[in-house]
């Protein structure tokens, strides 16, 4: 599959509200940041769909850097850099329907352990 780029998709287009897993992109137009983020997060609002896996947020201000973390709605946010990074050390993973649980050896581990308290009175 080669690299795509799409502009004015329209917001019920499975490219733009389901989980593609490709190399695609697409190219949406807001007024403000503020906009921005709720452009990102409506379509969960308008049920169109329920993903969160992962976005990048490209900007050189501190302050947003910090509202898109607080408030786009996904279990990862990159700034300054694509959504595809990741460490093995990091709690990777999405919010909704995008995975069951995190990534990583910690939770891994805690994923495949049953815990189990023993009580035992020997009086």
């Amino acid at each position: 599959m080669f690299p795509t780029v799409l502009l004015g998709a329209k917001p019920e287009l499975p490219v733009v509200c389901e989980e593609s897993f490709a190399p695609i992109v697409t190219v949406h137009t807001f007024k403000d940041f503020d906009e921005a983020i709720a452009l990102f997060n409506q379509g969960s609002a308008l049920g169109r769909y329920d993903y969160g896996l992962a976005c990048g947020v490209f900007t050189r201000d501190l302050g947003r850097a910090f509202r898109a973390a607080e408030q786009i709605e996904v279990g990862n946010v990159c700034v300054n850099d694509s959504a595809t990074f990741r460490a093995d050390q990091q709690p990777y993973g999405g919010v909704k329907d995008s995975g069951i649980g995190r990534e990583g050896p910690r939770f891994a581990i805690e994923e495949m352990t049953d815990i189990r308290m023993v009580s035992i009175n020997l009086g």
